[in-house]
């Protein structure tokens, strides 16, 4: 088979130089600026005071806590979920968890978030909701600092990156489930994380594309037959730390699925483009041919190996429920699989039936078409105190916990979603369609389920991406070193007011994201509609 002659469009081969493959390949850019660091960890450091403060409160068991953290007290002392007597709560409540029971206990998520939430009970105790808190308020500052990350690999823009952290860390949505025992914070977390190793395998990857490229066209070896496809890239570290991420998002809930397919969409579609930006000619068979076959290994492989390590403690038990199905069920299931996996196989086909068969009534179900517009938040916990009692000044006071965004942040998420659509497309800016489509795969497949139970806080998966494309919009506000005085004056004054009024909006609704005790008439003016009650 003989070579096909070399197109008059391809670069000759004296054009392969490391300089210019980088430039074609986007990696000249800007270095973090001096002291630049500071910014993001000064909002770090907000976000974790914010998440630690008071994050004891409310004394009390709120919402799923009552699964999650005594679930997570089960696996601390014996690996794997048991039950619990009716009245445990109050026992858990008043530091002696009492009321556990020998059976196991059939639970429907994966056991990584409530290992999670077991490891902060570890550090500081599991008899007080610090404890069982703790993961969760770490997890969700750390998650700043991803998302800070993420923006400063896709924008190389230290104001993008800063609202990008800002945004998240004063968002309501966020701050609440990040001060509760609850699991959707640690599958965002890996989510997020899967994501940003897979941003510094972009890099990675190009940056090892035009070294190897380089030092063939320099050894005079950049034959034609070498540019048909172009150079394998070898081991690539960030990609396998990408899928230990996977396995890890899946090990919290399998609807992590949904992103890691995209992702993995995704992370070849880069190579691809990488590939044709470099001259490679079958670009798009090299990437189908020589890319994704190993991208599936590092995300799926390593992935799969990493989910089914969550599940050790369950394998190391003999009581944990399903662990011995296969030995009561002889012949039954996929018979080829060893016991213990045929066990593991017929229990998560057993939770995927209770998933997909979800329809029992809530008050504060929420649809998917109503999240963006938050028509139904989360009501987490709700006292009355009377006079006198927690320091309430008047006749009759409220202590909530309603699990609501930030009005303005997602408001404009229905514009930001839509222009990012149009800078993806007009533009073909590879930024905001990589983050609008991890935003609609994390979003609009809960449109499949009309029938099943949904919350709110299930948004929580996606937002990040949201953050990140309203961060990016709000960038190209503030303007280019090249724009007029002027045009840039108004694109501050535009974003510094969008920024004080979420503030301000944050602020307003802190009381009821925290459970203040504030006099029921200062409740209800934060209630702007009936169907928040």
């Amino acid at each position: 088979m003989t070579t096909p002659a070399p197109s008059s469009a391809q670069p000759s081969a004296q054009t392969f130089s490391l300089p210019d493959l980088r430039a074609r390949l986007g990696l000249l850019y800007q270095p973090l600026p001096r002291l630049g660091w500071l910014p993001p960890l000064l909002i770090l450091l907000l976000a974790g005071a914010l998440r630690l403060v008071n994050l004891a409160s409310p004394n009390a068991i709120v919402f799923d806590e009552t699964y999650y953290a005594k679930d997570a007290y089960s696996l601390l002392h014996f690996g794997y979920e048991r039950n619990w007597a009716k009245d445990a709560n109050d026992s858990f409540v008043a530091g002696a968890p009492a009321g556990i029971l020998d059976s196991p206990e059939y639970v429907v998520h994966p056991p990584l978030g409530k290992w999670m939430i077991a490891a902060g009970m570890a550090l500081f105790g599991d008899n007080n909701p610090f404890g069982w808190r703790f993961a969760a308020a770490l997890t969700g500052t750390l998650s700043i600092a991803l998302i800070m990350l993420a923006a400063w690999l896709l924008f190389r823009s230290l104001p993008v990156t800063c609202l990008a952290g800002f945004l998240l860390a004063i968002d309501g949505l966020h701050f609440v489930q990040s001060r509760f025992a609850l699991l959707d914070i640690f599958l965002m977390f890996w989510l997020l994380a899967c994501f940003c190793a897979l941003l510094l395998d972009r890099f990675w990857a190009r940056e090892q594309l035009a070294t190897r490229m380089a030092a063939q066209a320099q050894a005079g070896q950049l034959t034609d037959s070498f540019l048909l496809y172009g150079p394998d890239l070898g081991l690539r570290p960030w990609r396998i730390l990408a899928g230990v991420c996977a396995g890890l998002a899946v090990g919290v809930k399998w609807n992590a699925l949904f992103f890691i397919a995209i992702f993995g969409i995704l992370t070849v579609l880069w190579d691809a483009s990488a590939r044709r930006q470099a001259g490679i000619r079958r670009w798009h068979l090299a990437a189908l041919l020589r890319d994704s076959p190993f991208a599936f290994l590092a995300l799926i492989g390593t992935g799969l190996v990493t989910y089914m390590l969550t599940w050790a403690g369950w394998f190391a038990s003999s009581d944990a429920y399903y662990r011995t199905w296969a030995e009561d069920n002889p012949g039954q299931g996929l018979t080829w699989l060893p016991a213990p996996l045929r066990s593991l196989w017929e229990y998560h086909v057993s939770a995927y039936s209770f998933h997909s068969g979800l329809s029992s009534p809530h008050s504060y179900e929420s649809p998917a078409w109503q999240w963006l517009i938050l028509g139904k938040p989360t009501s987490y916990y709700y006292e009355s105190p009377d006079f006198g009692v927690n320091g309430c000044p008047v006749d009759s006071c409220s202590e909530a916990v309603l699990n609501i965004g930030n009005p303005l942040i997602w408001w404009s998420f229905i514009l930001v979603a839509v222009f990012s659509l149009a800078l993806a497309i007009w533009r073909r800016d590879w930024r905001f369609a990589s983050l609008f489509a991890v935003f609609a795969v994390g979003y609009f497949p809960w449109f499949a389920y009309p029938e099943r139970t949904m919350f709110f806080f299930y948004a929580l998966s996606f937002e990040p991406y949201l953050v990140l494309m309203l961060a990016g919009l709000l960038g190209l506000l503030l303007g280019r070193p090249g724009d007029s005085e002027t045009r840039r004056w108004m694109g501050r004054a535009l974003v510094g007011a969008f920024l004080v009024l979420a503030v301000a909006l944050s602020v307003y609704y802190w009381p009821i994201w925290t459970a203040q005790t504030i006099p029921y008439a200062q409740w209800r003016a934060r209630i702007w509609f009936d169907a928040w009650i």
